[in-house]
C-alpha cells in the first residue's frame, strides 16, 4: 500500500538519518485498530516501524515495542485479558524485564494489556459514567525521565486525543501511594477527569521507566493539521504526541535503552 507523503514540520524530523536505524515494533492483535497510526507516528518521528503479529514466537530485531489501541479479542472477559496470553506477549514481558529493559509503550487497549500482563500495576475498568468517550484531553507530564517522555519537560501540558470505554484506572491505596512516591505517575488529567481514574492518573510507568502505559492516544497528535486543536483556542497542539516517539528514538540512538 502506498504511504501518504510526510508533510510539514514532522517531515523534517523524519529526514534525520541517525534515527532511521531505530526499529520500533508495532503489535497487532485481532481487534487492534490503531496499529497503522502508531506505525505512521514512528515513521514521522524518524524511526523504522516493524510489523509484529500477536501469534509470533519471537520479537526479532527491534529496539522498542508499541502495543497500540483498539479492542483486542473484542474486549471479551476484560479489556486486554485474552491478549495478555498471546505468544508474542510472553516475549515482550521477558524483554521488558530483562537486563536490556526493552522500552514498551501501551496505548489505551495497550495500557490495559500491560496491566493484565503485570508489567504495570493496577487495573482498568469501565468509565465511571459507563459511556464511551471521545475528546481532546489536556494532560500534564509528571515524569519526563522515562524512555517515552525524555523529549518533554516535567510539568508541561499537552493535548492528546482520548477515546475509551474502559479507561478508569484503579489500584489499591498502597499501590497508588507507591506510584506517587516513586514518581511513576507519568501523566495526569488536567481540568477534567474523563473516566474517574484514581488521582486523575492518565499514565504510569514501571520502576525502571522503560514500560509506560497511558489511556489517551499520542499517535493521533503527530502531524501538523491533523491533530487536536488547542483547548484554549490559542496556538496549535496537533503535534503534542510526537514527543513520545522521538523520545524513545532519542534513548535508543543515544545508547541509553
Amino acid at each position: 500500500m502506498t504511504e501518504l507523503p510526510l508533510i510539514g514540520e514532522a517531515a523534517a524530523v523524519a529526514a534525520t538519518p541517525r534515527l532511521a536505524g531505530a526499529r520500533i515494533g508495532v503489535v497487532t492483535f485481532p481487534g487492534t485498530l490503531d496499529d497503522r497510526d502508531a506505525a505512521r507516528a514512528v515513521r514521522l518521528a524518524g524511526g523504522t516501524a516493524v510489523e509484529l503479529w500477536h501469534g509470533d514466537s519471537a520479537l526479532g530485531d527491534v529496539d522498542a515495542v508499541i502495543i497500540p489501541g483498539g479492542f483486542s479479542y473484542g474486549d471479551y472477559l476484560r479489556a486486554g485479558a485474552i491478549a495478555r496470553f498471546a505468544p508474542l506477549m510472553s516475549r515482550i514481558i521477558d524483554a521488558a524485564n530483562s537486563d536490556a529493559k526493552l522500552p514498551v509503550l501501551g496505548i489505551c487497549n495497550g495500557f490495559q494489556i500491560l496491566t493484565e500482563s503485570h508489567l504495570l500495576p493496577g487495573s482498568m475498568i469501565k468509565n465511571d459514567h459507563l459511556k464511551f468517550l471521545c475528546r481532546d484531553q489536556l494532560l500534564r507530564v509528571e515524569n519526563s525521565n522515562t524512555a517515552w517522555t525524555v523529549d518533554y519537560e516535567a510539568g508541561q501540558e499537552i493535548t492528546i486525543p482520548l477515546k475509551n470505554q474502559d479507561g478508569q484506572y484503579i489500584a489499591d491505596e498502597k499501590t497508588l501511594d507507591a506510584l506517587e512516591a516513586e514518581g511513576r505517575v507519568v501523566f495526569r488529567y488536567v481540568g477534567f477527569n474523563p473516566n474517574g481514574s484514581r488521582r486523575d492518573i492518565a499514565g504510569i510507568s514501571n520502576a525502571a521507566g522503560n514500560v509506560v502505559g497511558l489511556m489517551p492516544h499520542p499517535e493521533h497528535a503527530v502531524e501538523p493539521g491533523f491533530g487536536p486543536e488547542s483547548l484554549d483556542g490559542i496556538g496549535g497542539s496537533d503535534t503534542d504526541g510526537l514527543g513520545f516517539f522521538t523520545s524513545v528514538l532519542t534513548k535508543i540512538v543515544g545508547g541509553d535503552k
